[in-house]
């Protein structure tokens, strides 16, 4: 596949991914009153037909890389890009998607596994600038992330690959 698939292909991804969390703005409903339960009981449930899924991981804390590794080989062989949304990760294979959001102003990005680290140990995650900057914590350097790991229904382990 040629580049311009590949960024087409991962466009599409991220514009289902926001479309799935629309739903979550919604107002919550009120709570059923105890004849509208009775109903229910004979319901059949809707299955559940949302086309990519989040797996909770938790609360990492994070860090962000960027000027004095750019350009230079990430763990994964491909060239480090500040400007890309990547993360480095200690386990995670590399191409896993994640979607990162920072809880203290509610901003999410999704960015992908291509290097690895961090080396100290109070950090879970590196991400990059580009990343650090949607998450607005940029000048803060580091910060707390809750980790969701992206997948794909009936899909294993969805990889997307730029190289």
């Amino acid at each position: 596949m040629n580049s311009l698939t590949k960024l087409l292909l991962f466009s599409m991804l991220l514009v289902l991914a926001g479309a799935g969390t629309f739903t979550q703005m919604l107002p919550a409903k009120e709570e059923p009153k105890l004849e509208a339960e009775k109903a229910m009981v004979n319901d059949t449930a809707k299955p559940d037909t949302s086309v990519i899924k989040f797996i909770e991981i938790g609360d990492l804390r994070a860090s962000w890389y960027g000027p004095r590794f750019h350009g230079g080989l990430t763990a994964s062989g491909e060239t480090y890009d500040q400007e890309s949304f990547t993360v480095a990760h200690r386990y995670f294979r590399f191409g896993t998607l994640l979607r990162l959001t920072n809880q203290e102003t509610e901003k999410s990005v999704m960015v992908r596994v291509n290097d690895r680290g961090p080396f100290s140990g109070s950090r879970g995650l590196d991400v990059s600038k580009a990343a650090a900057r949607e998450l607005d914590f940029l000048k803060k350097g580091v910060t707390t992330l809750k980790v969701e790991q992206v997948t794909l229904q009936g899909v294993n382990f969805p990889v997307i690959s730029f190289n």
